[in-house]
């Protein structure tokens, strides 16, 4: 059961079932927690300006800039305005694909079968494209505002041929990430199976989730400081907040 605490550290928390979405407004200088339950989740997420919806989350410029293929602690998650949309202050895991992509109806079919909530109820199986157009749909989008997005706690292999595989034992049970955010963000998420998953079934792992008060940002803070890219998208973000304007 979801649990609310506005004057607590730990402001509220909630767990997210496999196989399942949701979306939600994180507001600048709060932090949202992530946390693998049983070990073997994957979280797809994308992100948007709630106030300009044509912001969103760029994968090629968040890799480019902080020269990595993956994502973890010290890494920022860049607009395709150059501004921050949050950053990664903790991580237990250690790598994050974001070059993946999500299942989508097509691979779900092939993979596992269509199981339909009419005929299966709560044991019903969804893709990661049907749940981002479930939720995007809430907040007036669509399938072209799909971007490239983040998968929490999966990670992709590569070979010397740049062919990819995935790794199902990337995150263990307990296994958490930390994004503060650095300007109010629509945050759409999913729990469906990465689609290069190899699961003999289709995999339902749940997500606990808690939205917790961020720490000051500090002068020596690790995210900031990461690379000369990082600074510069602090500055777009406090111009921003300061005129609204677009750098």
């Amino acid at each position: 059961m979801a649990e609310i605490f506005p004057d607590k550290e730990i402001m509220y928390e909630d767990t997210i079932p496999g196989g399942a979405h949701w979306s939600l407004l994180m507001r600048r200088g709060t932090t949202l927690r992530l946390i693998d339950k049983e070990g073997g989740a994957n979280v797809g997420m994308l992100f948007y300006n709630p106030l300009d919806k044509l912001e969103r989350y760029n994968a090629p410029d968040t890799l480019k800039c902080q020269h990595t293929f993956k994502l973890t602690k010290g890494h920022c998650l860049y607009s395709d305005m150059g501004r921050i949309f949050c950053s990664i202050t903790d991580d237990s895991v250690g790598w994050h694909d974001t070059v993946g992509g999500l299942l989508t109806d097509a691979q779900l079919e092939k993979k596992w079968g269509v199981k339909s909530y009419q005929t299966q109820r709560n044991d019903w199986t969804i893709s990661g494209e049907h749940a981002f157009l479930v939720e995007l749909a809430k907040h007036g989008l669509g399938r072209r505002d799909i971007a490239a997005n983040v998968n929490w706690f999966s990670r992709v292999h590569t070979d010397d041929e740049g062919n990819m595989s995935f790794d199902a034992s990337n995150s263990q049970a307990g296994d958490s990430v930390a994004l503060r955010f650095e300007m109010d963000t629509l945050v759409i998420m999913h729990t469906c199976p990465h689609p290069m998953s190899d699961a003999e079934a289709y995999p339902k792992k749940a997500l606990e989730y808690q939205i917790i008060k961020s720490a000051p940002l500090m002068d020596d803070d690790l995210c900031m400081n990461a690379c000369a890219e990082n600074q510069r998208g602090f500055q777009n973000n406090a111009l921003y907040h300061l005129t609204g304007a677009r750098p």
